[in-house]
């Protein structure tokens, strides 16, 4: 796999110092605001696979302490003191049951000074001096293992921490192209096995895997590789074993790098049968409005705005390919079955983790129940734009029974249904001008 080459790295290190000085600044200011004179960032705790048995998940490292430096290790805290460097203190690892991963560069340590204590109770005398401190985790009972002293996530300082994270500096710029980058090299070795025979879901993700140097904990999802039907489970990921021939898929599959994501989907057809000429003609069709939709991206506008558009958009779709030749935009919008077709939000916000956070302050409306971004779009935010159209019999079945029924071309739907849908999805940065589109320029592929 290529790695970034030397000059990018130290061109990397220039931008994480830089991005610790504006965290430091803005977490000062937010200290001030709300009444703390220091804040503890806690790494993480390897939850328990079940409470009945002493085996562990890999470490999800605490998002917040991810938005400081792409370490992957247990029981860590950074200190953030106005006035002072960055502190990272270290424990040190004996166990010699496992070992935490290698950071893959080190272009973030010259950010921090960083001290390692015997072991982690050896944390709590830092958090000294009579200072109010708060103490943000992923896991509360931490605190109490490791004596510490604090204000356990505070609301209305976890709040402005979210907010910090909504809009990405230059560093978080480049480590999310270089996700998209990762993600690319999966989706091309994933096109390349389906078109090339029959391929079993579990070969495919496998491949994915490979081609992108991830382990499976490592992916920032649970890959979603879908055959045919499979594509009408909007996150299938139990994977088919056996072999067997398929027309369609749709892989919904990322990379990370240095704790920030990526998440792609592409979905492909094959076979030259009638059901997959119309399924090919349907995935152009969303191809075109997904990238419609890309291109209306601005600044000032409200996500939920753009989001209703795709549903207008889609109305279009199913017209144009004879899925509903006899009902009008209003009636399949107002009607309810565009989102038959289209039960999911347009797309959500994206950085250190998959849905992040600070985009969705605001409640959607009743009818866009799974809307993950209501905010106004601004500059320096990254999120998706994923339309999608699928075949979910569950949603269809009122419609057969419904008022509209007749409208509805079912031969159609039925003929389509085998292929289960589609899904087109792009990660797009904010600018002041056209959005920066990180998938389109990453993908060896259209």
């Amino acid at each position: 796999m290529r790695m970034l080459p030397p000059m990018d790295l130290e061109l990397l290190a220039r931008l994480h110092r830089a991005h610790v000085a504006l965290l430091e600044n803005q977490v000062s200011e937010a200290l001030a605001v709300t009444g703390f004179d220091a804040l503890a960032v806690h790494s993480g705790t390897p939850p328990k696979r079940t409470a009945s048995d002493d085996q562990h998940w890999p470490l999800r490292v605490t998002p917040h302490f991810a938005h400081w430096l792409p370490l992957l290790e247990a029981d860590c805290l950074l200190l953030v003191e106005p006035g002072r460097r960055t502190t990272l203190l270290r424990p040190k690892n004996t166990s010699y049951w496992e070992a935490p991963p290698e950071p893959e560069t080190d272009h973030f340590w010259p950010a921090f000074e960083v001290l390692e204590p015997a072991s982690p109770a050896g944390l709590a005398q830092h958090l000294a001096g009579g200072k109010r401190w708060a103490l943000i985790t992923d896991d509360a009972s931490a605190a109490e293992r490791l004596k510490l002293r604090a204000v356990i996530n505070p609301p209305t300082l976890v709040s402005a921490l979210d907010e910090l994270r909504t809009r990405k500096t230059e560093y978080e710029v480049r480590c999310l192209s270089e996700a998209n980058r990762r993600a690319g090299l999966g989706h091309a070795a994933v096109h390349s096995a389906f078109v090339s025979g029959d391929r079993a879901e579990l070969e495919l993700h496998l491949a994915f895997l490979g081609a992108t140097n991830q382990d499976d904990a490592e992916t920032p999802y649970k890959n979603i590789v879908a055959l045919d039907a499979h594509a009408a489970t909007l996150h299938h990921i139990s994977y088919g074993k056996k072999r067997a021939p398929a027309q369609s898929l749709l892989l919904d599959a990322a990379a990370t790098f240095a704790g920030y994501c990526s998440d792609v989907t592409r979905t492909w057809v094959k076979g030259s049968s009638g059901e997959a000429q119309a399924f090919a003609q349907l995935i152009a069709l969303q191809e075109a409005m997904q990238q419609r939709l890309c291109a209306a991206v601005r600044v000032g506008l409200p996500y939920q705005e753009l989001h209703d558009e795709s549903h207008r958009q889609l109305a279009t779709t199913l017209r144009e390919l004879g899925v509903a030749p006899r009902l009008s935009h209003d009636e399949l919008v107002g009607g309810g079955v565009t989102r038959a077709f289209y039960p999911h939000g347009l797309g959500h916000a994206l950085g250190l983790q998959v849905h992040d956070v600070g985009c969705a302050l605001v409640k959607p409306r009743d009818d866009n129940p799974w809307l993950r971004n209501t905010s106004i779009i601004a500059e320096g935010q990254v999120f998706t734009i994923e339309p999608g159209v699928y075949f979910i019999e569950a949603l269809l079945a009122p419609l057969r029974s419904g008022p509209l029924s007749s409208g509805l071309d079912w031969k159609l739907i039925d003929a389509l249904s085998r292929f289960g849908g589609v899904r087109i999805e792009d990660d797009l940065l904010v600018r002041a001008g056209p959005a920066r589109n990180f998938t389109r320029e990453e993908l060896p592929f259209r």
